[in-house]
């Protein structure tokens, strides 16, 4: 048995006629969906089915769930399963639902904001460990069900104390969101590839420092070569995910930038002082940045310029490897010429 929250989707009752028609997988989140009639011989629920996809997905992945997969696990036909679950899109909103059911941490008292905020990002992290499919599930829009809604509101709760206002706290939470997703899908892919024995860099072994001082040149990779040079990218690269260490540099890192931020608001004097000074308005930021962007990428002139840079690249790389062939060839005549000096002396000790 797989680890899935012991809490359920709600009850459904006859839908509320005061509430705005919703889509049959909203109203099943929210429990406002009218239940089929109970089969009589064997009971089939909306809680079995989704229990059952879930431990199909922890196990298997979400590429092993299917309608009909899930309903051979039940020991039901593939079309009785339609019967409460419409489509298995419903079925992947409800299977995330039940995942995303977490309890987090009590609120501080007296506040602290990131304190709170680092339990919330580390008990999501947890949450996607446990269930690394959910990364898989495609993301159609803004947290509307129960379980999304709550943790959002449990992250907003953890920014109570600041003076940021409704769209900076829900904007705060999106980005922590973000790199929490960032960091959990990097440790299960590099999980994966560990296991499957598909990680490049492990595959080369300790040889993969000397490897890289000799395919990293300073011409291509000015930046990168030093470090390489150093062993400091090799070591890194070879090394195993760890969570205090990655996934805790990165959080804090993030939290310094909001507390820079929240400290910033605060001097302005709150949520209605306007814009935080020496913060470049983010509108401005990204549309220049997204000019520059599309004058790069639609200039002629560039498109030239890194044309001609690839084939520079290329001639490089054809260069690097003519002269690692002559290298080899070196080594082996060198070799050659000292294997026949050893015999020949060899043939003289045995000619005397």
């Amino acid at each position: 048995m797989t680890d899935t929250p012991e809490t359920d989707l709600p009850e459904t009752d006859l839908p509320d006629p005061d509430l705005p028609e919703l889509p049959p997988r909203l109203a099943l989140a929210w429990g406002v969906a009218e239940r089929p009639e109970r089969v009589p011989r064997r009971e089939l629920s909306i809680e079995r089915i989704v229990e059952a996809a879930v431990e199909i997905a922890d196990a298997e992945g979400l590429a092993g769930v299917s309608m009909a997969r899930v309903a051979k696990s039940l020991g039901f036909t593939t079309m009785s399963l339609y019967r409460y679950v419409t489509s298995k899109d419903d079925l992947l909103l409800l299977m995330q639902e039940v995942a995303l059911d977490l309890e987090f941490p009590p609120a501080h008292e007296p506040a602290d904001w990131r304190a709170e905020l680092r339990e919330w990002a580390v008990f999501t992290f947890e949450l996607f460990r446990r269930h690394p499919w959910v990364l898989d599930v495609p993301v159609t829009g803004a947290p509307v069900t129960p379980a999304s809604l709550r943790a959002l509101d449990a992250g907003l709760r953890a920014l109570r104390s600041t003076p940021l206002d409704d769209a900076e706290k829900i904007a705060t939470i999106l980005l922590l969101n973000g790199y929490v997703r960032n960091a959990a899908g990097l440790d299960r892919d590099l999980a994966q590839a560990n296991t499957a024995g598909t990680d490049a860099a492990a595959e080369v072994g300790p040889g993969l420092a000397d490897a890289l001082r000799m395919l990293v040149d300073e011409v291509r990779f000015p930046y990168l070569r030093p470090i390489v040079e150093r062993g400091t990218y090799a070591a890194y690269g070879t090394s195993t995910f760890d969570d205090e260490e990655d996934v805790g540099w990165g959080l804090e890192r993030t939290l310094d930038g909001i507390a820079a931020y929240v400290a910033a608001r605060e001097a302005a004097g709150g949520p209605d002082a306007g814009a935080v000074p020496g913060c470049v308005p983010e509108e401005e930021g990204v549309a220049e940045a997204l000019a520059l962007a599309q004058r790069y990428t639609s200039d002629a002139k560039v498109k030239k310029a890194a044309a001609r840079r690839k084939e520079a690249d290329k001639r490089v790389r054809e260069a690097q490897k003519r002269v690692r062939e002559l290298e080899k060839a070196l080594r082996d005549s060198r070799k050659a010429e000292v294997e026949a000096v050893r015999a020949a002396r060899e043939r003289a000790e045995r000619d005397r």
